[in-house]
């Protein structure tokens, strides 16, 4: 319980404070934060709920008694929680809140807006598309408002009916030891009334279900796990609360010729030794069809090359990645006999020195050979 405001601070009043005392100084903050003088606020609500919440301890002489003498800790333990929510509040102090604001006021509160429940979708996308973007078009299920019922849960020509076990108030009295308190009605979940006939379409739940075509545009540049939102494309709020959203993760497919590498590609070219020795011109492959690249004799194995500008659209910013074209030596490891003699000259032609210290040929070579990195 620790960061926990003291209940008497919060109402600004002594610890010696009368009952009447305390429920003055309540309606004062009540008055001040109540939801309907500060709508969408926030800190007004929280507010509100945790005076309401002080009044409800203190005004009670047993509660009171605990707290004074255990604390927020004491409370806890002795099962009396902090209020859930609202619906929590409103049910357990309906009676106090009309003298305070008026049936009206307070009624209107019970059942305040819902915001819908996000939905979450994957689109997979080709690595040209993440690229250059697309337009996308995807179904996906989600609740709406009922058309028949309008969201009310009950079959039109009927109407509520008062709940029984609460006899309207929302709230039942529960006993906890030596102490009574208020509790939301689990019948009518606090409303104070009952769907007496539930729509026939919805079953009484007030939503239900639709597949809804999106169109949207995915942008350049997007790549695995970016998320686009599309407001109030997930399930329909409840008591007219707006719609959550639509939230739509991208997913990459991987690429036959490129490894990506945030906003760079990476292609692997594959060289035999002739063509590294002596050089040669290839094409190579970009997300934009092929190129034609010049390779100087002498090249060796991991070498890279790059081509600015043909890696992938910078999804915040401007201008493109580089492609990235990592050497990749080949060794051939079966020769016909004309390759063998050819190879045979060739070393016959060359000086090597031997490096007197090491014992072996071209060690320092074979180190320089493998060192490039992306």
């Amino acid at each position: 319980m620790a960061g926990r405001r003291d209940f008497y601070e919060i109402l600004g009043v002594g610890r010696e404070a009368s009952v009447e005392e305390i429920k003055k100084s309540y309606r004062k903050v009540a008055f001040q934060y109540h939801p309907d003088r500060n709508p969408e606020n926030r800190e007004a609500e929280n507010r509100f709920k945790e005076a309401t919440e002080a009044y409800e301890i203190l005004s009670n002489p047993e509660k009171r008694l605990i707290y004074d003498r255990f604390g927020h800790e004491g409370l806890s333990s002795s099962g009396l929680q902090g209020f859930s929510g609202f619906e929590d509040v409103f049910s357990s102090f309906g009676d106090l809140f009309e003298s305070f604001f008026g049936r009206s006021d307070w009624t209107r509160s019970r059942k305040r807006p819902e915001r819908g429940e996000d939905l979450k979708y994957r689109l997979t996308v080709g690595l040209e598309d993440a690229a250059f973007g697309m337009e996308a078009q995807i179904e996906v299920p989600r609740r709406t408002e009922c058309p028949r019922c309008s969201g009310s849960g009950l079959e039109p020509g009927y109407e509520f009916e008062v709940c029984g076990e609460c006899d309207g108030r929302g709230r039942i009295v529960k006993e906890h030891g030596l102490m009574r308190f208020t509790v939301q009605c689990p019948a009518c979940e606090g409303q104070g009334r009952i769907v007496s006939h539930p729509c026939e379409k919805c079953g009484g739940k007030g939503r239900g279900v639709e597949h809804k075509r999106f169109e949207f545009r995915v942008p350049p540049g997007v790549d695995s796990g970016t998320r686009l939102r599309i407001r109030g494309g997930g399930n329909a709020g409840k008591n007219g609360g707006e719609a959550g959203d639509l939230v739509v993760e991208i997913e990459v497919k991987s690429h036959a010729c490129f490894e990506r590498k945030g906003d760079d590609l990476i292609f692997r070219l594959g060289l035999c030794f002739s063509q590294a020795a002596v050089g040669t011109t290839v094409e190579v492959p970009t997300l934009e069809g092929h190129e034609k690249i010049r390779i100087v004799p002498g090249v060796r194995h991991g070498d890279i090359l790059r081509l600015h500008g043909k890696g992938i659209p910078r999804l915040r910013g401007s201008g493109r990645g580089d492609q990235l074209i990592v050497l990749d030596l080949k060794i051939p490891t079966e020769l016909t006999s004309r390759q063998e003699e050819i190879l045979r000259e060739l070393e016959s032609l060359e000086q090597v020195q031997t490096c007197p210290e090491v014992g072996m040929p071209g060690m320092e070579a074979a180190a320089e050979w493998n060192s490039g990195e992306l």
